[in-house]
């Protein structure tokens, strides 16, 4: 489908103040997701809190049933929960792993995730190996082949890398995970929202997503998928009244559903406003989000490396709406607070996030500027020239 994009700049009104190329942080919402989330907010001020939620019981089911659509499940296999980590400890800490047990994830993983491993690595005796990258810098396919054997209990990939836009390839490593039965946990933090995402095509066991990326939800919303088959297996790492019921003195039952991964107490606006999100995206069609952010993206690499001194880092043989760059002479934190002073956002990535990767490459830090499909080509003038002017 053709997007209008005055109409969804329209629609964003914070594009007639700001140049947000930080839509990997946190991108602008829309105008439905404000509407949704200040409206329930003034309901409850109304009425109090619990009668606000009842009064949007059927609103709020119905963000199952946007999220499932999202993404290709069913709505008893979507968890709503208060962030990204949250969705993907509630997963990582569900398994069981022992002494000599493999961890296969990729060398360009994010640190909450690594650190989680290396946690459980010390607790368990379990062993943490990174896949070799391609020549493209994406997990190897051929190197997972040969790493995939009866000690690995768990395959965990970033679907998209916080620190450049290269795009793994989440298919082919979960045709490999279902061909030796190792359960595929997917951290599509960055993917959820700007590529169009199908679990079954995918074949991930487990997906873990935030509200407030390139979905334009709100932040401190999240979700989690765990496939019907797996989820029998599963018992999160803690309970409550609301993930399981009490039945007996020395008893409990969990919840049949993938709601057991919640607790009871939850940001019931930003719910409302996560499926508004959705319910935006869906509208727009991922594959047209998918070729406009792609686009967008490509375009300013290729004007970005006409800039002296600025080498674009972009790996990957798929890449997606997250470009990074140095530029020679200038640190990019100084880069990211100079264009600040003219209302223009980016981020800064470092080792911090993705250790591995940065050593591999030999990179103390990047500028992270992440384009969204409501961004248009006179912004990307813009921004260019206004790297340019140092």
């Amino acid at each position: 489908m053709t997007m209008d994009i005055a109409a969804l700049r329209r629609d964003t009104p914070a594009c007639a103040s700001v140049l947000h190329f930080n839509n990997a942080g946190s991108s602008l919402p829309p105008a439905v997701v404000v509407d949704t989330v200040v409206e329930h907010l003034r309901r409850e001020a109304t009425v109090g809190g619990y009668e606000a939620e009842a009064e949007a019981g059927e609103r709020l089911e119905a963000v199952y049933g946007a999220i499932a659509r999202l993404i290709g499940a069913a709505p008893g296999e979507i968890a709503l929960v208060e962030n990204a980590t949250r969705a993907w400890d509630m997963a990582f800490y569900s398994l069981r792993f022992g002494p000599g047990d493999r961890i296969l994830t990729a060398r360009t993983e994010y640190a909450s995730n690594y650190i989680a491993f290396l946690q459980v690595a010390r607790r368990t005796g379990a062993e943490i190996v990174p896949i070799p990258s391609d020549e493209r810098g994406a997990v190897s396919l051929p190197a997972l082949d040969r790493l995939l054997d009866e000690r690995v209990k768990l395959i965990a990939i970033t679907h998209v890398p916080t620190n450049g836009g290269l795009v793994n390839p989440a298919e082919e490593i979960g045709r490999r995970a279902r061909s030796a039965g190792v359960p595929f946990l997917l951290d599509a933090c960055q993917s959820v929202g700007q590529l169009p995402i199908d679990v079954e095509a995918i074949g991930c066991d487990l997906l873990s997503a935030t509200g407030r990326k390139y979905l334009r939800g709100p932040r401190g919303t999240g979700f989690l998928y765990v496939r019907r088959a797996l989820l029998d297996r599963l018992e999160p790492p803690f309970l409550d009244l609301h993930a399981a019921r009490w039945t007996a003195p020395d008893r409990y039952e969990l919840r049949p559903d993938a709601r057991r991964f919640e607790n009871w107490e939850s940001y019931v606006a930003g719910r409302l406003g996560l499926g508004a999100a959705a319910e935006y995206a869906l509208r727009l069609g991922l594959p047209a989000i998918r070729d406009r952010v792609g686009a967008l993206a490509e375009r300013l690499r290729a004007r970005l490396s006409e800039i002296p001194g600025v080498t674009v880092r972009d790996l990957g043989e798929q890449r997606c709406g997250i470009v990074t760059f140095t530029r020679a002479g200038e640190d990019a934190t100084a880069i990211k607070e100079r264009l600040a002073a003219q209302a223009i956002h980016v981020s800064v990535s470092t080792a911090a996030g993705t250790l591995l990767d940065f050593e591999d490459r030999g990179i103390p830090d990047l500028v992270r500027a992440s384009v969204h499909y409501y961004n248009d080509e006179s912004e990307i003038d813009r921004f260019v020239a206004a790297l340019a002017a140092a």
